[in-house]
């Protein structure tokens, strides 16, 4: 385990904090279940703002249904969606989504209603899913109590001084679901908390400590002199 020792933190009242602070962020930002999905999978490195202009790109041109995504040529989804980046290997790793959904289930709906403990194994099996991206369509589509952890959280939780700056997913995943109660509403609220911190204050470089509504439980804020 690479936790730091010992581990307390107060991870509710962080949580109530960011909310009071940011408001409600009413996550995921799509029109669909299967357009969250395609989301997760296009959102791997690279800004959401540029995952949107993909996401409008493949409404403009009918293709964001499972059918039409399985009939689609790879080399022209790819150029659909090249704004997200990487856009070869991202058209890659949605047909295999799709094919994994209609063919192991038929329709997305399906997918989604299977158990948790069968579900996501079969989703980290899937070409180009790993644990970020399968949990974020178990979370938000599939609406199944499980914490996304990403980089946002990461580097946040690292400079609060709960974990080291290089632990592992399934341990900082660990840290969050045995310190709130399994309630998917909230996990999703919590994600989508750090994600704006991350944006607005914890950014990677310049970060805004002074500002910042945890300054105050900060250990990397303290050491800036920012701290209350």
């Amino acid at each position: 385990m690479t936790q730091k020792k010992p581990l307390n933190p107060d991870v509710r009242s962080v949580y109530d904090r960011l909310l009071a602070h940011f408001g409600p962020q009413k996550w995921w930002p799509a029109d669909s279940l299967l357009e969250m999905c395609v989301g997760a999978i296009l959102t791997q490195n690279t800004s959401w703002s540029n995952v949107d202009k993909a996401l409008h790109q493949l409404k403009e041109h009918g293709c964001l249904t499972l059918l039409a995504l399985a009939a689609i040529d790879e080399q022209e989804l790819a150029r659909l969606i090249r704004s997200s980046g990487y856009f070869n290997l991202k058209a890659r790793r949605l047909k295999a989504f799709v094919r994994f959904v209609i063919d192991g289930y038929g329709d997305l709906a399906t997918m989604l209603a299977s158990p948790f403990t069968r579900l996501r194994p079969a989703l980290l099996a899937v070409y180009g899913i790993g644990p970020e991206t399968a949990d974020s369509i178990l979370l938000y589509a599939a609406h199944q109590p499980v914490f996304v952890i990403d980089a946002y959280t990461t580097r946040i939780t690292s400079r609060i001084g709960w974990v080291e700056a290089q632990v592992r997913y399934d341990d900082l995943q660990v840290l969050f679901m045995n310190h709130l109660p399994a309630e998917a509403p909230l996990f999703n609220e919590y994600h989508a908390l750090w994600v704006m911190l991350g944006k607005d204050y914890c950014r990677p470089r310049a970060p805004r400590c002074g500002l910042c509504p945890l300054k105050s439980v900060c250990a990397e804020g303290r050491r800036s002199g920012a701290g209350a």
